[in-house]
């Protein structure tokens, strides 16, 4: 199947690299604000985002992925394009581990050595990093980013748009509000509201977000 990148920068590039190792899907284009025009260079598409419709146009069986680390972003773009569930992707690297039981979201990409285990429920347009442990019965929001090396005990609640950094932990029963980020190398121990962000061990929050922010 033919797959279109939306976002050309570094989080885009190890999104090839699962889509590279793997033969079901073909890239075919890249879509990012960076170009000013849409054209053809070496087998591929180059062009703006609002240009997806003449792609669409070029290609039949045609499917997305946003490739943007950035989650408000994410959400902004997927609010934009308005496409429909099933004309996302959904990328598992062949090197994750991922339950027959766990519920993953369209859009969202499960990166190398990363595990899901059993009763997981993934959203739409999550990145689970490098690495990252998801453990049984977790509930993770839409447009979460979670970092490489992150572990989620059981029965942890992401809500949506929350980032948790590199390295942290996070408690079983534990939850983290909306667009909340958990800094890295944190330990959650309590639950963390929306909009906040907290960070060391045991984590304290330190500051209030305004809504929808999400850091890299």
């Amino acid at each position: 199947m033919n797959i279109a990148l939306i976002g050309k920068g570094g989080h885009s590039k190890v999104v090839e690299d699962i889509i590279l190792s793997n033969k079901d899907y073909v890239i075919v284009a890249y879509l990012d604000d960076q170009y000013e025009e849409f054209h053809h260079n070496n087998g591929r598409y180059f062009g703006p985002i609002d240009e997806i419709d003449k792609l669409r146009s070029i290609f039949f069986d045609l499917v997305f992925v946003i490739t943007i680390g950035n989650n408000s972003i994410r959400k902004q773009i997927a609010q934009r394009l308005c496409l429909s569930k099933h004309e996302y992707a959904t990328l598992i690297h062949e090197k994750a581990v991922v339950s027959p039981n766990a519920k993953l979201g369209q859009g969202t990409v499960v990166m190398a050595s990363a595990v899901i285990n059993a009763d997981a429920k993934i959203g739409d347009h999550v990145i689970i990093n490098s690495g990252a442990v998801v453990e049984h019965d977790n509930v993770i929001g839409d447009f979460v980013h979670i970092s490489p090396g992150v572990v989620l005990t059981g029965i942890v609640l992401i809500g949506e748009g929350s980032h948790i950094g590199a390295g942290s932990v996070i408690i079983p029963s534990v939850h983290v509000g909306e667009w909340s980020i958990l800094g890295a190398g944190a330990t959650a121990i309590s639950d963390i509201p929306d909009n906040c962000t907290a960070v060391g061990v045991p984590a304290k929050i330190v500051q209030k977000n305004s809504s929808e922010v999400s850091k890299i």
